[in-house]
């Protein structure tokens, strides 16, 4: 019965059967039974729409106007892990994710992990006839916004520059118009190599955008260096600084920020420093997410042991008068953002030689000097004043009165008060607990991670400008 039903079809729609068909690894007249039964049980009275040649899937067609979507191209090392917090980054900021994983990437992930996540069919092969029906790989080149490649191995950077398209993955690559941004993840001796470098300047000259790698802890025992893939916060910011478009995507778009982070070190000689305990995990948070909310971001960074955000100028300083230096010369700007912990005191002759400690000699004495205070110079500013000038009060008592104090003396305008004390944790953890402090009063903030922190500290930003 099928049979007949089939012969009797007009030629377009034997077509659409068989690429459907074909799509789906069946037969035309198991397709018949299957869009037969479809029909009986869900009352569809057109099955075969859905099976034109290029007609978007159910789930694409679900995607809400102006949803962006990114295309993943997982590459085989240990750092694709890292992917599937990348995927659920993404959707977190509501954009849309389609993977692709190349044959080594299936040794670390799995394609049912990666599109349980994604919420979509994962690809992995250029020659599968369910996806290659109607040139997939073309499809999918052109139906995304932004590709991604993570972790971006030496071998898939190599193929990229030779433009190469031995797979799915390579194929998609040169075949897409799309912006390409690549994370690069692998061992330091591999990424210092001569023809990786060679490859690296070939795909930045051919437009290619990068984020990291970053330096650390390999997955080899006591390898350390340059080569470790971004975290898939710093990638999921850098994603929304490329798809970014206009004002309302980027409510910081055209706007100026200075920011400040980290310690600084006050030399005592040419050994020894006068620092605090600062990470700069905070002000770096905050210059990745107002660079994401399109910001023109200055990020002026004292000593710290943390990768450069995606999308920022930085400026790397010692000292707290080289800080308030680097600070006047970014000026004017709309926004200051003063987080980091600039040491108070200075030693007024730093040694030019070591000072030695020398058996019975009394311990010598350190004259110390009031450093400048950064925070109220650019904030009693006559001219090229920011239009909003933000500090930070880390205390470890009375948090709320000496954040009031502060406020006042500084003469800036809003405070972001937080506990430091040992017991918090705050000082190099992840998390903070913020009160807001202004003229009109104290907001408390629940405890967050601090890029949290910094994404809510932007949408502060953002009304307040919008207000002004």
């Amino acid at each position: 019965m099928a049979s007949l039903t089939v012969r009797q079809l007009d030629e377009a729609l034997k077509k659409q059967l068989r690429l459907r068909a074909a799509r789906n690894g069946r037969s035309v007249e198991d397709e018949v039974r299957t869009i037969l039964r479809g029909a009986a049980a869900e009352g569809d009275a057109q099955p075969a729409a859905a099976s034109k040649p290029g007609a978007p899937s159910p789930r694409r067609a679900t995607l809400a106007a102006g949803t962006k979507r990114v295309l993943l191209i997982v590459g085989g090392g240990i750092a694709a892990y890292k992917s599937l917090d990348l995927i659920r980054r993404l959707k977190e900021r509501g954009i849309a994710v389609r993977c692709i994983l190349t044959k080594a990437a299936e040794h670390f992930v799995t394609p049912l992990s990666a599109g349980a996540i994604a919420g979509e069919r994962v690809f992995t092969d250029l020659f599968n006839p369910a996806g290659e029906f109607d040139v997939g790989h073309i499809r999918m080149a052109r139906e995304t916004d932004l590709v991604v490649v993570a972790p971006a191995t030496a071998d898939l950077m190599a193929k990229l520059a030779g433009g190469l398209a031995s797979d799915l993955a390579t194929a998609v690559l040169l075949a897409t118009d799309a912006k390409i941004l690549l994370a690069p993840a692998m061992n330091p001796r591999m990424w210092a190599n001569k023809a990786t470098q060679r490859n690296l300047a070939q795909v930045i000259a051919d437009g290619v955008a990068l984020v990291g790698p970053n330096s650390g802890e390999m997955a080899e025992a006591g390898e350390r260096g340059t080569g470790r893939m971004a975290e898939p916060l710093e990638i999921a910011a850098a994603v929304e600084k490329l798809l970014g478009a206009g004002k309302a995507a980027q409510p910081l778009h055209g706007k100026r920020v200075l920011i400040t982070s980290g310690p600084t070190h006050e030399p005592i000689d040419p050994v020894r420093y006068i620092a605090n305990r600062s990470s700069g995990k905070q002000g770096h948070a905050i210059a990745a997410a107002a660079a994401a909310a399109g910001a023109d971001v200055t990020l002026i960074s004292g000593p710290v042991n943390l990768p450069d955000p995606f999308g920022v100028t930085i400026v790397k300083v010692e000292t707290a008068r080289e800080m308030l230096q680097a600070a006047e010369c970014v000026l004017p700007v709309d926004v200051a953002i003063f987080a980091a912990a600039v040491a108070d005191w200075r030693v007024t002759n730093a040694g030019a030689q070591k000072i030695k400690k020398k058996l019975g000699q009394a311990t010598p004495g350190l004259s110390l000097t009031e450093n400048p205070d950064i925070l109220a110079s650019i904030a009693k500013r006559k001219s090229q004043r920011p239009k909003l000038v933000i500090g930070f009060a880390a205390e470890t008592e009375n948090v709320a009165a000496n954040a009031k104090s502060k406020l006042v003396t500084k003469g800036c305008d809003w405070i972001l008060a937080n506990d430091v004390s040992a017991a918090s944790g705050v000082m190099g953890g992840d998390r903070n607990t913020i009160q807001l402090v202004t003229a009109k009063g104290i907001e408390p903030w629940p405890p967050q991670t601090k890029d949290d922190v910094a994404a809510m500290l932007v949408a502060h930003i953002a009304a307040e400008l919008e207000k002004k």
